[in-house]
Protein backbone atom coordinates (compact mmCIF):
# COMPACT_ATOMS: atom_id res chain seq x y z
CA UNK A 1 0.00 0.00 0.00
CA UNK A 2 1.34 3.40 -1.00
CA UNK A 3 0.33 6.99 -0.35
CA UNK A 4 -0.37 8.76 -3.63
CA UNK A 5 -0.86 12.48 -4.23
CA UNK A 6 -3.48 13.14 -6.94
CA UNK A 7 -3.26 16.64 -8.44
CA UNK A 8 -5.98 17.85 -10.81
CA UNK A 9 -8.23 20.92 -10.83
CA UNK A 10 -11.16 18.79 -12.03
CA UNK A 11 -12.86 17.32 -8.97
CA UNK A 12 -14.51 14.58 -11.03
CA UNK A 13 -11.14 13.39 -12.36
CA UNK A 14 -9.76 13.34 -8.82
CA UNK A 15 -12.73 11.33 -7.57
CA UNK A 16 -12.44 8.72 -10.33
CA UNK A 17 -8.67 8.38 -10.01
CA UNK A 18 -8.74 8.10 -6.23
CA UNK A 19 -11.52 5.50 -6.32
CA UNK A 20 -9.46 3.24 -8.59
CA UNK A 21 -6.32 3.77 -6.52
CA UNK A 22 -8.28 2.87 -3.38
CA UNK A 23 -9.46 -0.30 -5.13
CA UNK A 24 -5.76 -1.15 -5.56
CA UNK A 25 -5.30 -0.69 -1.79
CA UNK A 26 -3.50 2.66 -1.91
CA UNK A 27 -4.30 5.71 0.17
CA UNK A 28 -4.55 9.12 -1.46
CA UNK A 29 -4.37 12.81 -0.74
CA UNK A 30 -5.57 15.44 -3.19
CA UNK A 31 -4.59 18.86 -4.48
CA UNK A 32 -6.33 21.10 -7.01
CA UNK A 33 -3.38 23.26 -8.07
CA UNK A 34 0.39 23.17 -8.48
CA UNK A 35 1.27 25.29 -5.46
CA UNK A 36 -0.68 22.98 -3.14
CA UNK A 37 0.99 19.94 -4.70
CA UNK A 38 4.49 21.32 -4.12
CA UNK A 39 3.60 22.27 -0.56
CA UNK A 40 2.18 18.81 0.23
CA UNK A 41 5.27 17.08 -1.13
CA UNK A 42 7.33 19.06 1.36
CA UNK A 43 4.99 18.29 4.26
CA UNK A 44 3.57 14.80 3.77
CA UNK A 45 4.97 11.26 3.35
CA UNK A 46 4.19 10.61 -0.31
CA UNK A 47 5.26 7.66 -2.45
CA UNK A 48 4.02 8.72 -5.89
CA UNK A 49 2.44 11.76 -7.56
CA UNK A 50 -0.28 11.74 -10.24
CA UNK A 51 -0.04 15.21 -11.72
CA UNK A 52 -2.17 17.00 -14.34
CA UNK A 53 -0.22 19.14 -16.80
CA UNK A 54 -2.83 21.90 -17.08
CA UNK A 55 -3.24 23.39 -13.61
CA UNK A 56 -4.22 26.84 -12.31
CA UNK A 57 -1.35 28.88 -10.96
CA UNK A 58 1.87 27.09 -11.72
CA UNK A 59 1.34 24.40 -14.34
CA UNK A 60 2.27 20.74 -14.10
CA UNK A 61 5.68 21.25 -15.71
CA UNK A 62 6.72 23.89 -13.19
CA UNK A 63 5.24 21.80 -10.37
CA UNK A 64 7.35 18.87 -11.56
CA UNK A 65 10.49 21.03 -11.49
CA UNK A 66 9.77 22.14 -7.93
CA UNK A 67 8.86 18.64 -6.75
CA UNK A 68 12.07 17.26 -8.26
CA UNK A 69 14.03 19.97 -6.41
CA UNK A 70 12.66 18.61 -3.13
CA UNK A 71 12.45 14.84 -3.58
CA UNK A 72 13.03 12.14 -6.16
CA UNK A 73 9.43 10.95 -6.22
CA UNK A 74 7.98 8.95 -9.13
CA UNK A 75 5.54 11.09 -11.11
CA UNK A 76 2.79 10.08 -13.51
CA UNK A 77 1.80 13.05 -15.67
CA UNK A 78 -1.72 13.51 -17.03
CA UNK A 79 -2.09 15.69 -20.08
CA UNK A 80 -4.79 16.72 -22.51
CA UNK A 81 -2.00 17.66 -24.90
CA UNK A 82 -1.13 14.66 -27.01
CA UNK A 83 1.78 16.02 -29.05
CA UNK A 84 5.11 14.26 -28.91
CA UNK A 85 6.83 17.50 -27.88
CA UNK A 86 4.65 17.80 -24.78
CA UNK A 87 5.30 14.19 -23.82
CA UNK A 88 9.05 14.56 -24.31
CA UNK A 89 9.16 17.73 -22.24
CA UNK A 90 7.39 15.98 -19.37
CA UNK A 91 9.81 13.07 -19.52
CA UNK A 92 12.82 15.37 -19.71
CA UNK A 93 11.66 17.11 -16.55
CA UNK A 94 11.61 13.78 -14.76
CA UNK A 95 8.11 12.38 -15.16
CA UNK A 96 8.23 8.59 -14.89
CA UNK A 97 5.14 8.02 -17.01
CA UNK A 98 2.35 9.90 -18.73
CA UNK A 99 -1.21 9.32 -19.86
CA UNK A 100 -3.14 11.42 -22.35
CA UNK A 101 -6.69 12.46 -21.46
CA UNK A 102 -9.15 10.88 -21.76
CA UNK A 103 -7.43 7.91 -20.13
CA UNK A 104 -8.44 4.65 -18.53
CA UNK A 105 -8.37 5.02 -14.72
CA UNK A 106 -7.77 1.27 -14.47
CA UNK A 107 -4.68 1.62 -16.67
CA UNK A 108 -3.51 4.50 -14.48
CA UNK A 109 -3.85 2.35 -11.36
CA UNK A 110 -1.97 -0.52 -13.02
CA UNK A 111 0.84 1.78 -14.12
CA UNK A 112 1.05 3.20 -10.61
CA UNK A 113 1.38 -0.34 -9.27
CA UNK A 114 4.13 -1.11 -11.77
CA UNK A 115 6.14 2.00 -10.88
CA UNK A 116 5.75 1.40 -7.15
CA UNK A 117 6.91 -2.22 -7.52
CA UNK A 118 9.95 -1.09 -9.47
CA UNK A 119 10.84 1.61 -6.96
CA UNK A 120 10.30 -0.85 -4.12
CA UNK A 121 12.50 -3.49 -5.73
CA UNK A 122 15.25 -0.94 -6.31
CA UNK A 123 15.13 0.24 -2.71
CA UNK A 124 15.59 -3.26 -1.30
CA UNK A 125 17.71 -4.85 -4.04
CA UNK A 126 20.91 -6.47 -2.86
CA UNK A 127 24.14 -7.27 -4.61
CA UNK A 128 27.66 -6.07 -5.20
CA UNK A 129 28.16 -2.65 -6.77
CA UNK A 130 28.39 -2.58 -10.55
CA UNK A 131 31.67 -1.06 -11.73
CA UNK A 132 32.73 0.18 -15.13
CA UNK A 133 36.02 2.05 -14.95
CA UNK A 134 35.38 5.17 -12.85
CA UNK A 135 31.60 4.59 -12.89
CA UNK A 136 30.16 2.82 -9.83
CA UNK A 137 26.48 1.92 -9.34
CA UNK A 138 25.60 0.72 -5.86
CA UNK A 139 22.19 -1.05 -5.82
CA UNK A 140 22.09 -1.19 -2.01
CA UNK A 141 22.78 2.50 -1.41
CA UNK A 142 20.95 3.37 -4.65
CA UNK A 143 23.77 5.68 -5.73
CA UNK A 144 25.81 6.25 -8.88
CA UNK A 145 29.30 7.79 -8.74
CA UNK A 146 31.47 8.94 -11.62
CA UNK A 147 35.13 9.66 -10.87
CA UNK A 148 34.23 9.98 -7.18
CA UNK A 149 31.37 12.41 -7.78
CA UNK A 150 27.83 11.29 -6.95
CA UNK A 151 25.36 11.75 -9.80
CA UNK A 152 21.69 12.62 -9.52
CA UNK A 153 19.49 10.14 -11.38
CA UNK A 154 15.74 9.70 -11.33
CA UNK A 155 14.42 6.29 -10.26
CA UNK A 156 13.70 5.40 -13.88
CA UNK A 157 17.17 6.44 -15.06
CA UNK A 158 18.71 4.39 -12.24
CA UNK A 159 16.69 1.31 -13.20
CA UNK A 160 17.68 1.55 -16.86
CA UNK A 161 21.35 2.12 -16.09
CA UNK A 162 21.39 -0.76 -13.59
CA UNK A 163 19.80 -3.12 -16.10
CA UNK A 164 22.19 -2.24 -18.92
CA UNK A 165 25.30 -2.42 -16.72
CA UNK A 166 24.10 -5.83 -15.50
CA UNK A 167 23.98 -7.07 -19.11
CA UNK A 168 27.19 -5.82 -20.76
CA UNK A 169 27.70 -6.38 -24.49
CA UNK A 170 24.04 -7.36 -25.02
CA UNK A 171 21.94 -5.35 -27.46
CA UNK A 172 18.36 -4.64 -26.39
CA UNK A 173 15.57 -3.13 -28.45
CA UNK A 174 13.55 -0.25 -27.05
CA UNK A 175 10.58 -2.58 -26.78
CA UNK A 176 12.61 -5.08 -24.73
CA UNK A 177 13.84 -2.35 -22.41
CA UNK A 178 10.31 -1.05 -21.87
CA UNK A 179 9.19 -4.51 -20.80
CA UNK A 180 12.22 -5.80 -18.92
CA UNK A 181 13.15 -2.62 -17.06
CA UNK A 182 9.76 -1.02 -16.42
CA UNK A 183 7.33 -3.89 -16.93
CA UNK A 184 5.43 -2.27 -19.78
CA UNK A 185 3.99 -4.50 -22.46
CA UNK A 186 2.69 -1.41 -24.24
CA UNK A 187 4.03 2.11 -24.28
CA UNK A 188 5.74 4.80 -26.32
CA UNK A 189 9.30 3.70 -27.13
CA UNK A 190 10.30 7.37 -27.13
CA UNK A 191 10.41 6.98 -23.34
CA UNK A 192 13.52 4.82 -23.69
CA UNK A 193 15.15 7.24 -26.14
CA UNK A 194 14.64 10.19 -23.78
CA UNK A 195 16.08 8.39 -20.77
CA UNK A 196 19.05 7.04 -22.71
CA UNK A 197 19.88 10.61 -23.73
CA UNK A 198 19.53 11.85 -20.15
CA UNK A 199 21.80 9.10 -18.83
CA UNK A 200 24.40 9.82 -21.52
CA UNK A 201 24.46 13.48 -20.54
CA UNK A 202 25.40 12.40 -17.01
CA UNK A 203 27.88 9.57 -17.56
CA UNK A 204 29.53 10.11 -20.94
CA UNK A 205 32.54 12.32 -21.57
CA UNK A 206 30.79 13.45 -24.76
CA UNK A 207 27.10 12.60 -24.92
CA UNK A 208 27.07 13.11 -28.71
CA UNK A 209 29.63 10.32 -29.19
CA UNK A 210 28.83 7.88 -26.37
CA UNK A 211 31.42 5.26 -25.48
CA UNK A 212 29.52 3.34 -22.83
CA UNK A 213 25.81 3.44 -23.63
CA UNK A 214 26.06 2.93 -27.38
CA UNK A 215 23.43 2.80 -30.10
CA UNK A 216 23.10 -0.41 -32.09
CA UNK A 217 21.59 0.81 -35.34
CA UNK A 218 18.45 -1.02 -36.33
CA UNK A 219 18.25 -2.72 -32.91
CA UNK A 220 18.44 -0.42 -29.90
CA UNK A 221 21.12 0.05 -27.25
CA UNK A 222 24.04 -1.85 -25.69
CA UNK A 223 26.25 -1.31 -22.67
CA UNK A 224 29.86 -1.29 -23.87
CA UNK A 225 32.29 -1.82 -20.97
CA UNK A 226 35.39 0.36 -20.84
CA UNK A 227 38.70 -1.04 -22.01
CA UNK A 228 39.89 -1.45 -18.42
CA UNK A 229 36.99 -3.76 -17.61
CA UNK A 230 37.39 -5.67 -20.89
CA UNK A 231 41.02 -6.34 -19.92
CA UNK A 232 40.06 -7.36 -16.39
CA UNK A 233 41.44 -4.15 -14.92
Amino acid sequence: MARILVVDDDVTVREVVTSYLHAHHHTTIEASDGEAAVRLVGQEPIDLVVLDLMLPGIDGLEATRRIRAQRDLPIIMLTALGSQQDRLLGLELGADDYLTKPFSPRELALRADSILRRVGMNSVSRGAPLTDGDLILDPVRHTVELAGRELTLTSREFSLLQFLMSHPNVAFSREELLEQVWGWTIGDQTTVTVHVRRIREKIELDATTPARLVTVWGVGYRWQPTEADDEGG
